[in-house]
């Protein structure tokens, strides 16, 4: 998928009108049918099905708050599937709203930022369930998976829960990271897909718990390990191109604990620098080539990674600097290509200069608990998002390596020692 891309000047940007804010709208019956089909014969090919518990509980017309798990894009194939003909509203980033706002609108989506406190965007889930009677699907992750595990949730989710008191509704995926995983390239897997919605809270249970048990049920409701799951129901993956881009989740190499030199190609990841490689087999089990394993199981190694990552945030090692190309979104017609700068992260959070010494920001680590950071974003290239609700930078690498996953994991890692 791409997105409508305009190249002019951070002044010109600057003169560009900003688009005001509206209130969701109901979703179109017959655009909600078209997609339904649509999605109907894509998921056919994919051998989905569904199991329901406890859905009984919830009548056609009882508005509710559905959380999904986030894999690939798939997800919003599912979500029409299971919810049709429920009318329900997308909470979804903004931009996903470049170049075809209208249609997005009468999909009935509400635009975001990810990672960014919106003060908007309690009062437009409550417009959609009070006013319009429809339900709200919500991806509370935000972010795509990187290891096939569960990402940092907002700790404000049971506040926003307590605060909406409708039903709450759970979907979770099986087979979709599987079939479509973020860092390989965009190349289909061919795995089955299923999903099961369950009925997770009713109004009377939400008022009897506490904001720090709903929290907790919600995030052992987001506990998975897609991987695991490959390995424990023997899933094959004999596509040749399986460990192609693996590199950018396992970046940094075991063996020689040197970062940047890691190659996934075909069915192999290798480290440059040393020559250690491991075949990924066909049930998602890392294998030594020339080498004893250090790790078997991808997340193990992506966790290993997490845990350096936050020793040198400890000991003061840490410390990124990079160009970059500088892109931002102001309205909803293009993402907007204003020029080149610099990004550096390091125990002080985030600094962007550019455009000639026109952008100059910073952010603190306390400003958010992650990182909107994506690879291949829109095909343009690997990507990592900064800025607040006035303004966001998305910021694209140049000649840096494999460094988003390292800087996605050193936010949330800088925040939790924040919080400490």
């Amino acid at each position: 998928m791409k997105i409508k891309v305009k190249e002019i000047s951070y002044d010109e940007l600057l003169k560009l009108k900003r688009p005001a804010h509206k209130n969701p709208r109901k979703p179109g019956p017959v655009l909600q049918k078209i997609v339904n089909i649509l999605a109907g014969m894509d998921l056919k090919k994919a051998g989905f099905f569904e199991e329901k518990i406890g859905m009984d509980r919830l009548s056609k017309d009882e508005p509710c708050l559905i959380l999904m798990n986030h894999s690939s894009f798939i997800d919003l194939e599912i979500a029409s599937k299971v919810l049709y003909p429920r009318p329900y509203q997308i909470v979804c980033t903004t931009d996903g709203f470049i170049g075809k706002e209208m249609l997005m609108r009468h999909l009935g989506c509400i635009p975001t930022q990810k990672f960014v406190i919106d003060l908007n965007l309690l009062k437009d889930m409550a417009y959609a369930l009070r006013k319009l009677k429809t339900s709200v699907l919500m991806y509370p992750e935000a972010g795509y998976t990187f290891d096939g595990t569960a990402t940092t949730l907002p700790e404000s989710l049971g506040k926003c829960i307590k605060k909406l008191k409708v039903p709450v509704v759970m979907i979770n995926t099986y087979g979709a990271f599987t079939r479509d995983p973020l860092y390989n390239m965009l190349q289909i897997r061919k795995v089955n897909i299923s999903c099961k919605t369950r009925y997770l809270l009713s109004p009377d249970e939400i008022e009897e718990k506490s904001v720090d048990e709903i929290n907790r049920l919600i995030k052992d409701c987001f506990s998975f390990d897609q991987f695991k799951w490959q390995q424990e129901n023997r899933i094959k993956i004999s596509e040749p191109f399986r460990a192609d881009g693996l590199n950018r989740v396992l970046y940094k190499c075991p063996h020689c604990n040197k970062e940047g030199n890691m190659l996934g190609k075909g069915i192999h990841i290798k480290c440059e620098a040393c020559g250690a490689s491991y075949t990924l087999d066909e049930y998602g089990f890392l294998k030594g080539d020339n080498v004893e394993a250090k790790f078997d199981h991808i997340p193990d190694w992506f966790k290993w990674e997490r845990e350096c990552v936050r020793h040198e945030l400890l000991s003061g090692e840490y410390d990124l600097h990079c160009d970059v190309d500088i892109y931002m979104i102001v309205n909803r017609k293009f993402l907007y290509k204003i020029g080149s700068g610099e990004l550096s992260h390091s125990k002080e959070g985030f600094h962007l200069t550019g455009c000639n010494g026109k952008i100059d920001y910073y952010q603190k680590p306390s400003s958010s608990y992650s990182l909107n950071a994506d690879y291949f974003w829109y095909e343009i290239g690997d990507m990592i998002n900064i800025g607040d609700m006035k303004n966001a930078y998305y910021c694209f690498p140049k000649n840096a390596g494999d460094i988003v996953a390292k800087t996605r994991l050193a936010t949330e890692e800088l925040y939790k020692i924040c919080n400490e």
